[in-house]
């Protein structure tokens, strides 16, 4: 236990609505000391929104981490609280929730992947909160060492789609020199789950970070995502797929920090909601004073299949230097009536129709994906949630 995040955490209050990156996002009813600590009889293995064959995988409950296999040549095991780079990128002294995370996780797991190595298969962990009431605080540590190159996929779950819990998750992602990291997050928690997280990211020169995540589950909370491009050359890519129904709220808090020259950044969100869903998206690019050269794009477009569904999506940019290429889009839409006119007009069913124009929404951010299986979990994980009627 961490002394000092526990005092801070206790110092710091819950965020409320007064506070601009919480406006669309209140938290009044939730406490997350309601919620037991960690402390289950074993690691729950609930079922995967993917069939991959992985070179390691790791399974992650509130027992703790079981490591089923790790290739030869790279260290892939419990993270040790000691570690020197662990908390290098998410700080934890102005948020609550990272401050939570520092004091009270006990499951982590350090991926380090040496000099030059490539992996041919993906490395996979699955974080599963199974028991009811309870909480779970995950650390992930990723090094990839210069010119190695590899995929980690990391699985969110619950154990019954009712489970009541709280998720609190930090990751931190260092990709060094001329380095490819492909991250994969996919969070598929219950509807009556908090899922808080920080994922941190920094790259090297000529490095690449292509980042997918999906979002699907969860009750409310908030998501922060940021990438350093920290050297000349680095590129990052974030591709995002979200779908949220009945009353979920998904919040994402997203931060393109380009800190050298030369550097590119490539950030696209869709998302989907229905019933009375809502979805938060603040996304910012900066660009410091030295970061001539920059090429930075974000985007986060929202269909809406119901009335009563609500999405907020807040660009920015902050640019320091005076040579750069910065752009941005965010749009709310509905079902386009022309497309289900004409859809219609050869014979489909309005609901067939309906299915078919969300397709196509989503086409664009599921041919980013390279890796196969997490692209047909995405798209399969999408069609489960367009409404069949």
């Amino acid at each position: 236990m961490n002394a000092q995040a526990l005092e801070r955490y206790r110092e710091l209050p819950v965020p409320d609505t007064t506070e601009e990156h919480w406006r669309f996002t209140d938290l009044r009813g939730f406490d997350p000391d309601s919620f037991t600590a960690n402390g289950a009889a074993s690691v729950a293995r609930p079922e995967s929104m993917l069939e991959i064959d992985v070179a390691g995988a790791a399974y992650v409950g509130e027992a703790g981490i079981e490591i089923e296999r790790a290739p030869d040549g790279i260290t892939f095991e419990p993270l040790d609280q000691a570690h020197k780079r662990l908390g290098e990128l998410v700080g934890w002294r102005d948020d609550k929730f990272a401050a939570h995370n520092a004091a009270a996780w006990e499951h982590g797991l350090l991926v380090h992947v040496p000099k030059g190595v490539e992996l041919d298969r993906p490395l996979y962990v699955r974080v599963a909160n199974a028991v009811e009431g309870g909480s779970l605080f995950w650390r992930l540590l990723v090094i990839a060492e210069e010119g190695s190159r590899f995929s980690l996929v990391e699985e969110y779950a619950s154990g019954s789609p009712t489970l009541a819990g709280y998720s609190n998750a930090v990751v931190e992602l260092f990709v060094e020199q001329a380095a490819k990291l492909e991250y994969v997050s996919l969070q598929n928690l219950s509807q009556e789950t908090w899922h808080f997280a920080s994922h941190h990211g920094r790259v090297e020169r000529d490095a690449e970070l292509d980042w997918v995540t999906g979002a699907f589950g969860s009750k409310k909370g908030k998501v922060r995502i940021q990438n350093d491009l920290a050297g000349p050359g680095a590129t990052s890519r974030v591709t995002g797929a979200y779908f949220a129904d009945s009353d979920q709220h998904l919040d994402y808090d997203t931060f393109q920090e380009h800190m050298a020259p030369d550097t590119e950044s490539d950030f696209a969100f869709k998302g989907a909601l229905r019933d009375t869903a809502t979805a938060v998206w603040r996304g910012m690019i900066r660009v410091e004073r030295d970061a001539q050269k920059t090429n930075a794009y974000q985007e986060c477009r929202n269909l809406m299949l119901s009335p009563t569904t609500h999405a907020v999506p807040i660009p920015g940019l902050e640019i320091l230097a005076n040579d750069v290429r910065c752009t941005h889009g965010a749009t709310v839409s509905r079902v386009d009536r022309e497309q289900l006119f004409y859809l219609m007009a050869r014979g489909l069913p309005r609901a067939e129709a309906e299915r078919l124009i969300v397709r196509g929404f989503f086409q664009d951010v599921l041919d980013r994906i390279e890796l196969e299986p997490v692209r047909a979990a995405v798209e399969s994980a999408l069609e489960a949630r367009i409404p069949q009627s």
